[in-house]
């Protein structure tokens, strides 16, 4: 099958072309049109690869104590990926400390949405993955990520410390009264629940080191990748590229980002504070980083479809320009995952693919040469199209 005479953004350039699928690959790419879809007007990308989205999470809880089934909740997010071009996708999950028994992110119920998802994911249009966010303060969790990874369940694990006054929430005051307005308390409310957040996550610094020397051995016998989270010093981005991190996630402050490239991580920050021009907490922003060439990759984060306009809005400065912002989002988390089957538009590549329309709408979305999304802009030559979504 042809896509014909559309923009093709590749590694290295944006070019006019078409490109043949067969078996579920990239055989062909050309200039000029050829017959199958008259793809003119239209972007082609290669399929998005998301490294940290929270979706799940509020999908299986879109109220507090509201629990929907997963089969729901994996069904609305897979379609809201698919149609957000996002192809492969990695869950993130996450073991916290002071969950109570039963809650979202307690380490048993985390278990549970782990095991379900993996076993539900070959039934999905997309390609899902399971990112595994372990809470350093939660050493309980140690033994249960054990034995998740002994079973093959997750496929990349982050190490995260979310105790108010440092990472993330590093500026109180702009925490405090995110809490007061997201809780609609008063600020004095809001201020004693952290000082009591605080009090219950204090941990001695060896316990922590110990947590996190625990998780990198285990994740270096398994083979999978691990990911810092919320850098804002470079001795914390030190620390982390000593245990073996490869990925720096939404780094703090501009000094944490400089540490963790020098030391060879690659840095990722959310999608919807590209597209924004701001984080949401105060931090660094991913334009700044991305202007120093300092972000290496685009995540979902919270809203998959920030990435394409984030893409979109990077472009306009990136030095590569459409190119180099689209590898943000595609060639860039492929080879810090290690997925060298996708993650460009390159013969012999899976053709994980979407076309964005000329309104920049994703038109379009196939996962190993399956339309899995189509909003019907295509006009289709030939055969007709076989959409799922």
């Amino acid at each position: 099958m042809w896509l014909s005479d559309a923009t093709l953004v590749l590694p290295h350039r944006v070019t006019r072309g078409s490109l043949l699928i067969e078996d579920g690959r990239i055989a062909r790419i050309t200039e000029g049109p050829q017959g199958g879809f008259d793809a003119s007007g239209h972007t082609v990308f290669a399929g998005f690869i998301d490294m940290h989205g929270d979706m799940i999470e509020q999908e299986l809880e879109p109220r507090a104590n509201v629990d929907f089934p997963m089969s729901v909740a994996l069904n609305a997010l897979d379609a809201r990926l698919a149609a957000s071009g996002v192809t492969t996708a990695y869950a993130s999950v996450s073991f916290s400390r002071g969950a109570k028994a039963g809650e979202r992110r307690s380490f048993e119920h985390t278990s549970q949405i782990i095991r379900a998802l993996h076993a539900a994911r070959g039934d999905c249009r997309v390609d899902h993955r399971i990112h595994a966010r372990f809470d350093i303060t939660f050493n309980n969790a140690v033994e249960v990520l054990e034995r998740l990874l002994d079973d093959g369940q997750v496929d990349l694990v982050s190490l995260m410390d979310h105790t108010p006054g440092q990472g993330q929430y590093r500026n109180l005051e702009i925490h405090i009264r995110n809490k007061a307005t997201a809780l609609n308390i008063s600020e004095t409310e809001a201020r004693q629940q952290v000082a009591s957040t605080i009090a219950a996550r204090s941990r001695p610094q060896e316990v922590l080191l110990g947590n996190m020397q625990a998780v990198a051995r285990m994740c270096a016998a398994h083979g999978i990748a691990i990911a810092s989270h919320d850098d804002d010093t470079p001795d914390k981005a030190h620390l982390m590229a000593d245990l073996g991190a490869v990925i720096a996630e939404f780094p703090v402050t501009l000094e944490a980002a400089k540490a963790a490239v020098a030391r060879g991580m690659m840095t990722a920050m959310g999608a919807p504070n590209a597209m924004r021009g701001q984080s949401y907490s105060g931090n660094l922003s991913a334009r700044e980083a991305h202007a120093r060439g300092l972000l290496s990759i685009l995540a979902a984060d919270y809203h998959p479809a920030a990435i394409l306009p984030a893409i979109r809005v990077l472009s306009r400065t990136d030095p590569e320009g459409l190119a180099g912002a689209a590898r943000l989002a595609t060639v860039n988390p492929a080879r810090a995952l290690g997925l060298t089957d996708r993650g460009a538009l390159e013969v012999g590549k899976r053709a994980d693919l979407i076309v964005v329309d000329p309104q920049d709408r994703v038109g379009l979305t196939m996962v190993a040469g399956r339309t899995v999304y189509s909003n019907g802009t295509l006009a289709p030559v030939g055969q007709p199209l076989d959409t799922v979504a």
